[in-house]
């Protein structure tokens, strides 16, 4: 096992989505929770987004992902997946963190569901109020 057969792993999170991404040198094939990614992921605009990093640092088909993703829907579940593959690639090299950084993928993008607060009806919604 040399150099180019290295793994490389990273955790990406969106929401409540977590996102476990193995990365090695190969094709460009992704597989996601045992299923292929177009299989697993129906819509285009999802599928644009995750291949995004790979697209910015020109690397589309010189890797190979095996993804385990759990929790959220499947949007969360793609921002998770963007996050670990920018992650990974920092792993991979360093010199490629300044160009992602600067696009914004390996921020973990925290914007998640407020908490209802008891006595409240919701998160932010108040009980009509009346004096009489």
């Amino acid at each position: 096992m040399g150099e180019s057969d290295k793994r490389y792993y990273s955790t990406g999170k969106r929401k409540t989505a977590v996102a476990r991404v193995y990365m090695k040198p190969g094709s460009g094939v992704i597989t996601v929770n045992k299923r292929s990614f177009d299989d697993y992921f129906t819509r285009d605009s999802l599928k644009m987004m995750i291949q995004q990093p790979l697209e910015l640092v020109g690397k589309k088909d010189q890797f190979d992902f095996y993804i385990n993703v759990r929790g959220g829907g499947i949007s969360g579940q793609a921002g998770a997946i963007k996050h670990g593959i920018a992650k990974a690639l920092v792993d991979y090299n360093e010199e490629l963190r300044p160009i992602l950084k600067k696009a914004g993928f390996l921020t973990r993008d925290s914007r998640v569901k407020e908490r209802k607060k008891y006595g409240q009806p919701g998160a932010r919604k108040r009980f009509q109020y009346s004096k009489r």
